[in-house]
């Protein structure tokens, strides 16, 4: 298959392109590298780096004529969101939008989409969460993020494009940035490996469904052949708190650091858990990577790329 990979400069754009490339599948990235980073960048891959709002999107999407366009080009931070609507709204709504327009023309057969369910829920009355469970997202990420399944849906009935909106729990793994405001997992490895002690926000107590970069990516390539449709839960139906995330690392990175705990921050929900048996049933998908494997192998990375 022809495929274009938004964000494939990014955390985990970048480890879906490889796995594409591995199958034998023909990528184009487009990614205007202001979050991605070069050295994740697969060299049998074509690049253009470009914004997905640039007026030059259309035109390229029909010379590529793309047999599926997979969506992870984003403004992903929950934070930013909150203190800036309008840029997220700008990159998240209005480019997705803008992509889609270029698909229409373009004979794009489907889209596999970024979606967020660690953020479309907003405070869950079941845990974990299906997909039916009702949204309200407590943050302008989380509502640009279902505001874009709704425009996929659109898109489908009138152009015949196909979606399937993978909703992500919070993701983690090599290629994290671990600088910023979003990623507590690399953003803490990080602050070890420098000898720093992290800040937990609030009373740490808040959960999160942590699932490893591994297990995203397999969800993306069954994605390509699965003929399945709408929203499909990613993660592991298990809720993990920030302070256990920092005992679990301070622990095995042996930093022996003392917690230290600042205010909690805006837009952000208490609990979050992904209820995946649709996953499971309509993909053949399912989790493998413990979160102890996956922090252990995340590590590593970073020591590795620290060393270098």
């Amino acid at each position: 298959m022809k495929i274009v990979v938004t964000g494939g400069a990014g955390f985990i754009g970048s480890h879906i392109v490889d796995a594409y490339i591995e199958q034998g599948h023909q990528v184009t990235i487009i990614d205007d590298i202001s979050t991605g980073d070069k050295r994740n960048l697969n060299k049998q891959a074509s690049l253009y780096s470009m914004d997905i709002l640039d007026p030059k999107i259309p035109g390229l999407l029909s010379d590529i004529a793309p047999d599926v366009l997979c969506h992870h080009a984003a403004q992903m931070d929950v934070r930013r969101s909150v203190a800036d609507p309008k840029l997220d709204a700008r990159i998240n709504i209005l480019g997705l939008i803008h992509l889609l327009e270029g698909c229409k023309g373009a004979g794009v057969k489907k889209v596999i989409f970024a979606s967020s369910g660690g953020a479309v829920y907003g405070e869950q009355e079941q845990f974990p969460a299906p997909e039916n469970h009702t949204t309200r997202p407590a943050s302008p990420y989380g509502v640009s993020k279902i505001t874009g399944e709704y425009y996929l849906s659109f898109y489908k009935q009138t152009a015949g494009i196909l979606y399937v909106a993978l909703r992500y729990g919070n993701v983690y793994g090599p290629r994290q940035l671990a600088t910023g405001e979003a990623g507590v997992v690399a953003i803490f490895i990080g602050k070890f490996l420098r000898g720093e002690s992290p800040i937990i926000n609030g009373d740490g107590k808040q959960t999160r469904d942590y699932v490893y970069i591994s297990d995203v990516v397999r969800a993306n390539l069954m994605a390509l052949e699965s003929d399945i449709t709408g929203p499909v839960n990613i993660g592991t139906g298990k809720e993990t708190d920030v302070v256990t995330i920092f005992d679990l690392l301070n622990d095995k990175m042996g930093a022996k650091k003392k917690a230290v705990f600042g205010p909690a921050k805006p837009g952000e929900q208490r609990r979050s858990c992904l209820d995946v048996s649709h996953a499971r049933k309509a993909l053949g998908w399912s989790p493998k990577i413990s979160f102890n494997a996956g922090l252990d192998q995340t590590i590593s990375f970073y020591r590795e790329r620290d060393a270098s």
